[in-house]
């Protein structure tokens, strides 16, 4: 019987063993995760479970019942030591499991601050898994100080989870402005008024110098340029890189990430890669997604094609940030922009296209679901509007998807 073995027990790989068994697969399936716990969703951790909004077993992707149903073996807190690809087997503890095919959904690891600089001091925490929610939650009380370091979509949403809880937040971004790797001046700018707007001190182009601390614990951070900060604990959101660590160590060819064909294959012809970890073609490149839609998708397909389906993986990249009460969802990917349109909104809404030439890429919507959707469906379809006419607040946006 065969034998196909999934390392990575997130998003992607919940999505593969469902989309494996859904397609007839009747072999065997071992799910193998380093948590302790079930598959589960990522983007509430920082916001509605750290608020306490939702409990923690409606994180829960699949009820645990499921995986018994489908028969899928699952090996939770079970951390994988070694991938022999020329033996087909993989190391768990003191267990060597022999596969036929495997597939790598192991995601991806926040980036840390050096120990060099009080990144390993108590107090000091990142946001990714639930272990690290867990952890952090109890001192997210009013009045408590946090510095976040990071002026990304996540630095942004545990600013604004801790502002709305009453903490007294200051945000520091290196670069010369937050979300600059990401996305315009005129997203970055309605995000910097927002986040005023609750009293977040938000300080761009200052970076740590190091982060002090007493008995142990961080207490303070000393920010480039001199100036000192007390703090009462730290979140670090400066960005994740790929789990690649287990891959590299089998020889497979590492590319930001794991370098996968169109169908999502390795280097080695019998595994397979899919979501934050894998990297993959994408107009005469290489592309890595991370967002939960390309986890899903991309899972999917390689799911199929594990199974001789031979149909090339072609993303849609969509996205979205919740902070405070502006849904910002995000269709396209903004590299390359020449020209951003900016589109007025009702009230505080607002939306931001992105053009090469005439060429539409992206859209950055807030508030504003009408323009989200429209311009999804446009670079879907790829179809440009004339930018002058976007811009025109009079324009009806539903007239530019007509033939």
């Amino acid at each position: 019987m065969s034998h196909i073995v999934v390392i990575g027990a997130g998003q992607a790989g919940c999505s593969l063993v469902a989309k494996l068994r859904k397609e007839g697969f009747d072999g065997q399936i071992t799910m193998v995760g380093e948590e302790p716990v079930p598959p589960y969703q990522r983007p509430p951790l920082s916001k509605a479970y750290l608020l306490g909004e939702i409990e923690r077993e409606r994180l829960f992707l699949r009820p645990e019942s499921f995986y018994a149903e489908q028969d899928i073996a699952l090996k939770l807190g079970r951390p994988v030591g070694a991938i022999d690809p020329a033996g087909r087997t993989v190391t768990v503890g003191e267990e060597v499991i022999g596969w036929d095919q495997l597939a790598l959904t192991t995601g991806a690891v926040p980036r840390r601050l050096p120990a060099a600089i009080g990144g390993d001091l108590e107090g000091v925490f990142a946001i990714r898994t639930l272990a690290d929610i867990d952890a952090l939650a109890p001192h997210v009380t009013a009045g408590a100080r946090v510095l976040i370091v990071g002026g990304g979509y996540i630095g942004l949403e545990a600013a604004a989870v801790c502002a709305s809880r009453g903490l007294k937040v200051t945000l520091i971004e290196a670069a010369e402005r937050i979300l600059q790797r990401v996305a315009a001046p005129e997203t970055s700018d309605y995000f910097r008024r927002l986040h005023a707007a609750h009293g977040v001190d938000i300080r761009e182009g200052t970076g740590l110098e190091r982060l002090t601390g007493k008995a142990g614990r961080v207490s303070g951070a000393v920010l480039a340029g001199g100036a000192e900060l007390a703090v009462d604990f730290v979140i670090v959101g400066i960005g994740i890189e790929p789990a690649t660590r287990l891959a590299g160590a089998a020889g497979l060819k590492i590319d930001n990430g794991i370098a996968v064909d169109a169908l999502g294959r390795s280097s080695h012809p019998l595994i397979w890669a899919a979501g934050d970890c894998a990297s993959f073609p994408f107009r005469g490149g290489r592309l890595r997604l991370e967002s939960v839609p390309n986890a899903i998708d991309m899972a999917e397909c390689v799911a199929g094609n594990m199974l001789g389906a031979g149909v090339e993986y072609v993303p849609r990249p969509w996205f979205w940030s919740d902070q405070y009460d502006v849904k910002l969802q995000i269709a396209g990917l903004n590299a390359g922009h020449d020209r951003v349109v900016a589109r007025p909104g009702a009230g505080a809404a607002a939306s931001f296209w992105y053009y090469r030439g005439t060429q539409l890429l992206a859209v950055d919507a807030m508030n504003d679901p009408r323009a989200y959707m429209i311009g999804k469906k446009l670079i879907e379809a790829g179809r440009s509007p004339d930018p002058e006419t976007v811009a025109d607040p009079g324009c009806d946006l539903k007239a530019l998807l007509r033939p």
